[in-house]
């Protein structure tokens, strides 16, 4: 088996149709296999897969695990060499699966790459948001006292913020970039089948593949974007919509998740432990805002644990 396709789904019946019928057309010339992981999705996702998609790998979790946990559960029954991480949100254009497998195989430093990834794109063809630097605490850290004040002051966030939320939340139209990354976002992200390929279970969603590639890279392994395959992520779609306010903001499901997973990965690598506890106790005052506290107050105990 050359390529393990891993799709992780939850709730998103009619996406991650599309996303398995662009896999199964334009893959070819590789022995694949694709396993869908989903987190126990009620829109009858497990219903479609099964009669529209039979060849498919249906792996059925009880609850949604989140996103680093699902995949593990497909990435321990895989039998390809490698493994393509796919988002159910994307649509393969060409035959990305071989474009990646071929790269890899023929790749003269091949011992020396940890992972693959492509420029994404838009659905009007345009490049979006695909790789990503790793967490820089100082950044994080600022950022988050200026997040405490605009939410004190029940303002909207200044206009530096405002932009890095927006980077956060949205995919904006970027440069083509080629070469070694920091970070290729976890929509496509192409591993050697190995114990290096599992996520953090600890993660519940974001930072995971920031993660999995911050291993890598003390390893001494690049992560590459390269040429070739087109690959659209649906996600971009949210670059047109309004900017939501500071309150909408920070109330949100996955800003609080982002905001945990970057605390946990600043914990666990070791960086700078008083720095971390400003983020907290920045993070603890802005979720006990009135405004926010009937949806953040459940994740304050959270915050105080990671």
């Amino acid at each position: 088996m050359d390529v393990s396709i891993i799709i992780v789904n939850y709730n998103t019946r009619e996406i991650t149709k599309n996303c398995l019928k662009s896999v199964y057309e334009k893959t070819r010339e590789i022995n694949f296999e694709l396993i869908v992981s989903d987190n126990g999705s009620k829109d009858g996702s497990q219903d479609m897969i099964r009669t529209e998609f039979p060849q498919a790998i249906l792996i059925e979790n009880n609850a949604n695990l989140g996103f680093g946990t699902a995949n593990n559960r497909a990435l321990a029954v895989a039998k390809g060499k490698y493994v393509f991480y796919l988002n159910s949100d994307t649509i393969l254009l060409n035959n990305a699966a071989k474009i990646f497998f071929d790269y890899w195989e023929n790749a003269v430093d091949k011992d020396t790459i940890g992972a693959l990834g492509a420029n994404l794109l838009d659905t009007q063809g345009h490049i979006i948001h695909s790789h990503g630097d790793f967490p820089d605490i100082d950044s994080v850290m600022k950022d988050t006292i200026k997040a405490l004040y605009g939410t004190s002051k029940l303002t909207v966030l200044n206009v530096l913020f405002r932009k890095q939320i927006s980077s956060h939340n949205q995919n904006s139209p970027e440069e083509k970039i080629l070469g070694e990354v920091d970070s290729i976002i976890g929509a496509d992200l192409f591993l050697k089948n190995n114990e290096h390929a599992y996520f953090d279970e600890r993660y519940f969603m974001y930072c995971e593949e920031t993660d999995l590639q911050y291993r890598l890279a003390r390893q001494g392994k690049k992560r590459l974007l390269i040429d070739g395959p087109k690959i659209i992520h649906l996600n971009g779609a949210s670059s047109k919509k309004e900017m939501p306010d500071t309150v909408r903001i920070f109330s949100t499901f996955s800003f609080i998740n982002y905001n945990l997973s970057r605390i946990y990965f600043f914990k666990k690598n070791n960086i700078n432990r008083f720095k971390i506890f400003i983020i907290k106790t920045a993070l603890f005052f802005i979720w006990l805002n009135p405004l926010l506290f009937p949806k953040t107050k459940h994740y304050i105990p959270r915050l105080l644990k990671t």
